[in-house]
């Protein structure tokens, strides 16, 4: 499971780690951070593709997001049996803690009432 967590995350902290640094040009030193770099990728990619290149980091931020939700399908239903035990002990916590509050409600009583 790990694996599969760091297959998952390592893409996507370089990808936008190079894309918002390239973006607002810090590049250090670094040719592969510069701005000028960062037009040519997606102006390549908007060519091979044959759309706008402005539209690209949006896409790929909504694959990101629907990659994040089947990596954490595949989580939860590999943890099914966890996440359901933990959600009946929730549940029967909460039913406690209900019957509790509703013997104290009304709190205690003095001996002058």
């Amino acid at each position: 499971m790990r694996a599969l967590l760091l297959l998952w995350i390592t893409p996507l902290v370089l990808f936008w780690g190079w894309y918002f640094l390239s973006l607002n040009d810090m590049n250090f030193g670094y040719v592969m951070l510069s701005r000028q770099l960062h037009d040519l990728v997606f102006q390549l990619y908007g060519e091979i593709l044959g759309i706008d290149p402005a539209i690209i980091p949006g896409m790929v931020a909504r694959a990101c997001v629907f990659d994040s939700f089947l990596v954490a399908g595949i989580i939860a239903f590999r943890r099914r049996k966890k996440i359901a035990a933990w959600w009946h002990g929730r549940a029967a916590a909460q039913d406690s803690t209900k019957r509790v509050s509703s013997v104290l409600e009304g709190g205690p009583r003095l001996p002058a009432e």
